[in-house]
């Protein structure tokens, strides 16, 4: 998976010390309740398109861009439907990092999925009955898409 240039600067200064970044997940959704699903190229796991936000980027314009970059497919960004952390993370080459992850509900624009950037081998529509089995967080992250909640969820770990 590409890694962007600010992070590949960042990198320069600290080395594999752990970064806080900002990540978006698009959940894309067609009329017909089918769902966009990418296969990751780094480890094979299907998954929602998920990425890094750009710094300075909207995290709306930053989830529709990751779509379009890595699958082809235009869409809109109309809800955020869950904000969390996911858990500490360390790469092959020990770079760490967690990320601040920004989930959207997204409807499909136009286009025919297909791995665009070479971050995955495949991409397709699912419906939720024949979705292959998801990586991690992913299969949470639809149903909360598909949730009839209009409020976003936010995750609390202590007292309030």
């Amino acid at each position: 998976m590409p890694t962007p240039e600010f992070i590949l600067s960042l990198r320069e200064h600290i080395g594999t010390a752990p970064l806080w970044l900002s990540g978006v997940t698009a959940v894309v959704r067609r009329e017909d309740g089918a769902v966009l699903l990418v296969e990751r190229a780094d480890n094979g796991r299907w998954t929602s398109v998920s990425g890094i936000i750009d710094p300075g980027e909207e995290p709306a314009d930053a989830a529709e861009r990751e779509v379009l970059e890595e699958a082809g497919v235009v869409a809109v960004a109309e809800r955020l439907v869950w904000v969390h952390v996911l858990p500490p993370h360390t790469w092959p080459n020990g770079d760490q990092a967690q990320f601040l992850d920004l989930v959207f509900d997204c409807r499909y624009v136009s286009g025919d999925p297909y791995p665009a950037d070479g971050e995955n081998t495949r991409a397709g529509w699912f419906t939720l009955d024949d979705m292959p089995e998801l990586w991690g967080r992913h299969r949470e992250t639809i149903e909360r898409a598909f949730s009839d909640d209009p409020a976003t969820r936010f995750e609390r770990r202590g007292p309030h």
